[in-house]
């Protein structure tokens, strides 16, 4: 009779549909309010990603020909001079921001001294706008697994209440509700490992860039 009890329930269990949208429309509310939280965060984790390597690529590469172009020119007022209205590089953002406090300064007295607190805090100015949405990357990473380890929970007790109520223990019973408590916790994990991988990549390229900048500061106080 156990044999046949088995077996039984085995064959629900396999007649069960257990893709993502099923699972995702089997679950309560809270789970699905889970599930949708993290493939909202793991879709904009993914956005910042693409957005932040097209930019690592393009500020690196348009601060090589930056370096290039200011070094081969007469002078730094010349080159100030030359550059368009607007620009879209932080080194080019740094040089000119600098260029026009140095040369808006009546006094000529102690000038490398005030270059190089006006560079200073353009450095930051420029990293901060770098660095923009790291925090993001960082919260999922370290929150995600959480929250998809809270929708694993509460599927589990959603699972023993259907246990309670209807006085079963089959697999039948138990395996729609454990599968779809696991799903919340895949979610939170293919949420969390991308945006923590991005995060300390992205980190060491802005440390890397941070300091390409400060070399450049201090060449640039050098000729002033």
């Amino acid at each position: 009779m156990d044999a046949d009890i088995t077996s039984q329930a085995v064959g629900i269990a396999s007649n069960t549909d257990f893709s993502i949208l099923s699972l995702f429309l089997r679950a309560d509310f809270i789970v699905k309010s889970v599930i949708i939280l993290l493939i909202a965060s793991s879709v904009y984790s993914w956005a910042i990603i693409f957005d932040k390597v097209i930019m690592f690529r393009r500020i690196n590469k348009d601060a090589e020909d930056f370096e290039e172009r200011f070094w081969k020119s007469k002078s730094a007022e010349t080159f100030y001079n030359s550059l368009p209205a607007s620009v879209d590089n932080p080194m080019a953002h740094l040089f000119k921001d600098s260029m026009q406090a140095v040369m808006k300064s009546r006094s000529k007295t102690n000038i490398s001294q005030r270059l190089e607190n006006i560079l200073e805090v353009n450095i930051e100015k420029q990293m901060n706008i770098v660095n923009n949405k790291f925090i993001f990357l960082a919260t999922v990473g370290s929150t995600a697994p959480f929250i998809g380890l809270f929708g694993t929970v509460w599927g589990i007790m959603n699972s023993f209440q259907s246990i309670a109520i209807s006085r079963n223990t089959s697999l039948a019973i138990v395996a729609p509700g454990i599968a779809e408590a696991l799903f919340a916790t895949a979610l939170g994990l293919l949420a969390a490992i991308p945006a923590v991988i991005a995060y300390n990549k992205f980190g060491n390229d802005s440390k890397k860039y941070s300091q390409k900048l400060e070399n450049f500061s201090k060449r640039f106080i050098s000729i002033i």
